[in-house]
């Protein structure tokens, strides 16, 4: 579980980051699932996007994702999300928050 201050401190990175995840009317699907976890094995930091076509809204993709994935939610603004998992193996980002 991240703190508010990594959760900011995730929220600024994730502002660089390409959209990657896409969620259209066919909602959230094992495949999507499984891109997902990979995607958050190689990257830690992962954006998606919900399309209108969409029954779900952003931040009910991004909870359904997280449940099946084991991430963070870091946030759900409009139809954009951003999910964090911690690569245990090989961290890439720090989010240890300085004092």
């Amino acid at each position: 579980m991240i703190n508010s201050k990594q959760r900011a401190l995730l929220r600024g990175l994730a502002a660089g980051e390409d959209t990657i995840i896409i969620v259209g009317k066919g909602g959230i699907t094992s495949s999507l699932i499984d891109s997902v976890s990979d995607a958050l094995a190689a990257r830690e930091l992962v954006k998606g996007k919900v399309l209108e076509s969409s029954m779900l809204t952003a931040r009910e993709a991004c909870d359904a994702l997280c449940a099946a994935c084991g991430a963070d939610g870091v946030q759900a603004i409009g139809n954009k999300f951003v999910l964090f998992k911690r690569n245990e193996k090989h961290p890439r980002i720090d989010i240890k928050v300085r004092k």
